[in-house]
């Protein structure tokens, strides 16, 4: 009980840390996109090109955990968490979301994935019986709000797809997914530690991606991948998955899951952002007031750290 209650206070380099993280995850549906725009790789090719670039930092990172004599073993239950939030949060949410990319926009895309906070800091609640502070209700009350008011700004513009509401459908289902990951993972951090939850959680979603691509990917597509494709499956394997992710679980030791799930809802901002000057998308007004909304939740998170260190 110290544990999580250390762990739901605010510090600046936990938020920091968590920042720069969620920022760098931002840029994963700009490159999916570009990747998809100016190369015919499928959404599962392109998945397993960022793992097998991943798979070196994570190979890595784990034998150095495993051989660093601190550490101790992990528990049978331990391994099982590590394994499972591996496949939720890496495998099945990466998998829905590079699917749901190829039929809603990197704007719509990153407002529909941001409904997770608000999964995880309800799993933490009703499964973690983890206290939801006021402050945290607010600034998910302020978050959500203008990410609602720009999916439904959005809604106007981005129907014509024929597969429109079934890439929603995708995204929706990465969220879900990604929140159980969320939420698990703030609380086996403590135990096993962020570096080594993090190598251990992307070995086991690579060892998953690759056994679904051998049984449903296209191999002859992976070999003739063109360069711009192998270029893309390695900036998404560098700058979207391998830095942010052990970014934001250092940031949930550091400060908490909730925590964590609130201050990445400057991730939209950051994606709609990029969407505008890389992918030329649009912003309407809708997606102006909603971002800034957005950003009144993170500032919140922001004045708090402010406060506890003065």
């Amino acid at each position: 009980m110290e544990q999580l209650i250390k762990n739901n206070r605010i510090t600046l380099a936990g938020f920091v840390i968590t920042f720069l993280g969620a920022v760098l995850f931002s840029t994963k549906a700009i490159i999916i996109k570009v990747a998809f725009a100016h190369s015919s790789i499928d959404a599962l090719t392109l998945l397993t090109l960022r793992m097998i670039f991943s798979l070196p930092f994570y190979s890595v990172a784990a034998v150095l955990a495993a051989r660093n004599k601190e550490n101790e073993p992990l528990s049978r239950s331990q391994w099982t968490w590590v394994v499972v939030l591996g496949i939720f949060g890496y495998y099945l949410s990466s998998l829905f979301d590079f699917m749901g990319l190829q039929y809603v926009s990197a704007g719509l895309e990153r407002l529909i994935l941001f409904l997770y906070p608000t999964f995880a800091v309800l799993i933490n609640g009703f499964y973690f019986k983890q206290k939801i502070s006021r402050l945290q209700w607010i600034a998910l009350l302020l978050t959500y709000a203008g990410i609602g008011l720009a999916f439904a700004g959005e809604l106007q513009l981005d129907t014509s797809s024929p597969n429109f509401y079934w890439g929603c459908f995708l995204i929706f289902l990465c969220a879900i997914t990604y929140s159980i990951y969320i939420a698990g993972s703030g609380h086996i951090i403590p135990k096993v530690g962020a570096g080594r939850f993090t190598a251990y959680a992307m070995l086991a979603a690579t060892a998953g991606i690759f056994l679904h691509f051998s049984f449903k990917g296209n191999v002859e597509m992976l070999k003739a991948a063109t360069d711009n494709a192998w270029i893309y499956g390695l900036l998404l394997a560098v700058f979207a998955t391998v830095i942010p992710s052990f970014l934001i679980s250092l940031g949930m030791k550091k400060i908490g899951s909730n925590n964590v799930a609130i201050i990445s809802g400057i991730g939209p901002v950051s994606t709609i952002l990029q969407a505008y000057w890389i992918l030329g998308e649009d912003i309407f007004t809708e997606q102006i007031i909603g971002t800034m909304l957005v950003v009144m939740g993170v500032l919140l998170i922001g004045w708090k750290t402010a406060q506890q260190k003065s």
